[in-house]
């Protein structure tokens, strides 16, 4: 069965949802307060495009425990024992780890600054709040940062933390369990590593399933609430992608550069010409794990990155630096709770830059792939992850723009690391055999 994202259906189904609901609202739906739906409407909304819509949401939230557990755990099994990796890999991390904190907080002071999500009426507002304003209270408790923030992160049982949707606490158990897969014997860790591999393998085919449904399911959903709500619910969401575009932005051609110019000592304008041709792959993929081999192929003949540095950072880097992916879901939190009249604390907003960096590194490479995660982030703060209708339709064109910038961040990183490591710029090689040298990446590849 194929799984491959009807994006244009899925665009399809928005704007017509978006189209009908808005026409249906402003013909019959009185103004309030209180707003006045006729009879008929209202039954169509409770008796078959919300609930049709709500199944659609339910496929993609129930992978999040199930998806996050098996990409942590087996991301981290993968990296084989930390203690060996020694200063390059200190080094790599850490670059990964800042460039993604970076650009998530770039995205949070974005929409702190813009508030896509508050250009709504006070009704509206209200209307959305009783929708979804409830339901994250009643699956997860909101997070506030603090000293029992680092209690729960150990969970006493971890099926309880999974039920409770706790999830500081199934990250923290996934990565001891992918350590662990790291220091038991061999023979009992091979057989566990290929289980945890097939859990996220069947994940990634139920978020298949859900996004074959996508364009039906954006469709219920968005004419479920332009019905409701009107045109205003469009206009935030313009803004929102907006805010997104620019937030990626700043980090490509603003805080890259500053790196490449700092920490690489590279030539800017001859880094940026010799990897344009992988950025656009990365464009037209939406995928850093099929943009893989292009990169290898162009750090080591076009920017002359030895063999050793760049088979090593940029599978990591396909693997664990999201830094557009990690600048997306702060905005997005951010942007959904304004929807729903949530104001998230300076604190909450500490743990969102957190998570989204933590999940980034466990966002399955499929499109779609990234949205259970949100879910997540969204429950742990205490935003209701049905809201999540409101992305989906322009998901597919920022995981585009998103995907660019996570590639653009592992080259900067492996020029940094080939740097600091002395090996300095080599030649290019006209006798590479990149072919030869990535089959090496395919567990890597495949984890991500």
């Amino acid at each position: 069965m194929s799984t491959k994202v009807p994006h244009t259906r899925i665009l399809i189904g928005l704007v017509a949802g978006a189209t009908l609901g808005c026409t249906l609202n402003a013909l019959f739906v009185e103004p309030g307060p209180p707003v006045k739906t006729p009879d008929w409407l209202t039954w169509i909304i409770n008796n078959i495009t919300e609930p049709f819509g709500r199944v659609f949401l339910n496929l993609l939230i129930m992978t999040v425990i199930p998806l996050v557990f098996s990409s942590l755990a087996v991301g981290v099994a993968k990296l084989g024992d930390v203690s060996k990796l020694g200063r390059m890999g200190a080094r790599t991390f850490g670059y990964f780890l800042i460039t993604s904190a970076t650009a998530a907080v770039i995205g949070l002071t974005l929409v702190n600054l813009v508030k896509p999500g508050a250009h709504l009426s006070e009704d509206t507002v209200a209307q959305l709040k009783e929708a979804y304003g409830g339901t994250a209270e009643e699956k997860s408790k909101p997070a506030e940062f603090g000293v029992q923030t680092f209690v729960n992160m150990v969970p006493r049982n971890p099926f309880q933390a999974a039920a409770e949707t706790n999830m500081l606490g199934i990250i923290v158990f996934a990565l001891l369990i992918g350590v662990g897969l790291n220091y038991i014997p061999n023979e009992r860790a091979a057989s566990l590593v290929p289980v945890l591999e097939a859990i996220g393998d069947l994940m990634v085919f139920i978020i298949g399933v859900a996004m074959r449904l996508a364009p039906y399911g954006v469709f219920c959903l968005i004419f479920t609430n332009t019905a409701q709500f009107g045109f205003g619910m469009l206009l935030s969401l313009g803004m929102y992608v907006l805010v997104v575009v620019i937030g990626l932005g700043i980090q490509l051609v603003i805080v890259f550069p500053i790196l490449l110019k700092v920490m690489a000592r590279a030539n800017l304008w001859e880094f940026f010409d010799k990897t344009k041709s992988v950025m656009l792959t990365a464009f037209s993929t939406s995928s850093s794990s099929a943009t893989l081999p292009t990169s290898i192929q162009t750090a080591e003949e076009e920017l002359g990155i030895p063999k050793s540095v760049a088979g090593f950072v940029l599978p990591l880097g396909a693997t664990m630096n999201m830094n557009g992916t990690a600048l997306f879901e702060g905005v997005t939190v951010l942007f959904l709770a304004q929807v729903a009249g949530i104001d998230l604390s300076l604190s909450k907003q500490m743990i969102v830059v957190a998570l989204s960096v933590i999940t980034a590194i466990g966002a399955a490479g499929v499109p779609g792939g990234s949205i259970p995660l949100l879910a997540m982030v969204l429950l742990t703060v205490g935003v209701s992850p049905d809201l999540l209708f409101l992305i989906l339709g322009v998901d597919r064109f920022l995981d585009m723009l998103r995907t660019s910038v996570n590639v653009a961040g592992d080259l900067t990183a492996v020029m940094y690391v080939n740097r600091v490591e002395g090996a300095g710029l080599n030649k290019p090689s006209s006798q590479a055999t990149p072919s030869s040298d990535l089959v090496d990446c395919s567990d890597l590849q495949r984890s991500i």
